[in-house]
């Protein structure tokens, strides 16, 4: 019998348009954005791998990879304990117990909480913001998901180069001003650069974002693959981002 799952005050309940399943997001907190979802377009899980997404938020990039994917099991670890609470409960309102576990815990000590190459795959939508300054609240919600206030791009890259397996894959997405952090941090971990696709909000306009694999062990070369091209015109997606977000069809 379905267990009925409470929402509070100020959250709201998202279609994901995966398998009919639904998201719980509180605006006042973090609501996951394109580049999560463009990051489970990105990321390949194979049938029985298992994988990790560091600093999950509210649980969307296990939730999609599950319904996208035939891997084994997703895990999701995240700092903030109301953001982790949100995500069970989502994961609950799914039923998916069984297939997608969130974790509360810093991935700082990432070696407390998982055994070492534990995942064949992980994932990350780190903070983007290295500025540190101008912050009106640093310990907010939204700051601590935007800003490197709880962990650095290093951190982030060295939990993953901890947990995965030789062979296993990491993927994150980032911006395109990071890319040299990316690959110093990625090599210095032993996480070989394999594939960079950089994301255009338009066809003549400059990448805003870049997705980047990296492979545990790997042999060095580097595929650079063509731009993502998130609109097609104005308020309307490209059909592959479309596709992304719905599945097969139109756009």
């Amino acid at each position: 019998m379905k267990t009925e799952i409470k929402i509070n005050e100020f959250e709201r309940l998202d279609d994901l348009h995966r398998k009919g399943y639904k998201i719980i997001q509180d605006p006042k907190r973090f609501c996951f954005g394109i580049d999560a979802v463009l990051l489970s377009g990105f990321a390949k899980v194979k049938k029985g791998e298992t994988l990790l997404d560091l600093g999950t938020g509210t649980g969307i990039i296990p939730i999609l990879l599950e319904a996208k994917t035939l891997g084994a099991h997703f895990t999701g670890l995240e700092v903030q304990e109301e953001s982790a609470k949100m995500a069970k409960r989502s994961v609950a309102l799914n039923q998916l117990e069984e297939k997608v576990t969130i974790c509360h815990g810093d991935l700082k000590q990432i070696k407390d909480l998982f055994p070492e190459e534990k995942f064949d795959v992980v994932t990350s939508n780190p903070p983007y913001m290295n500025e540190g300054g101008g912050l009106m609240n640093p310990h907010s919600a939204k700051a601590i998901a935007r800003h490197e206030v709880l962990c650095t791009l290093e951190d982030v890259v060295a939990a993953a180069g901890k947990v995965l397996r030789v062979g296993g894959r990491f993927y994150m997405i980032h911006r395109p001003h990071r890319l040299t952090d990316i690959m110093v941090f990625f090599r210095q971990y032993k996480l070989e650069p394999k594939r960079v696709r950089f994301i255009q909000p338009f066809s003549d306009k400059a990448p805003t974002m870049v997705l980047v694999e990296g492979v545990k062990g790997g042999n060095p070369g580097v595929k650079v693959d063509a731009p993502l091209i998130v609109y097609s015109e104005a308020g309307k997606y490209t059909q592959e981002v479309y596709e992304i977000y719905y599945g097969e069809g139109q756009a």
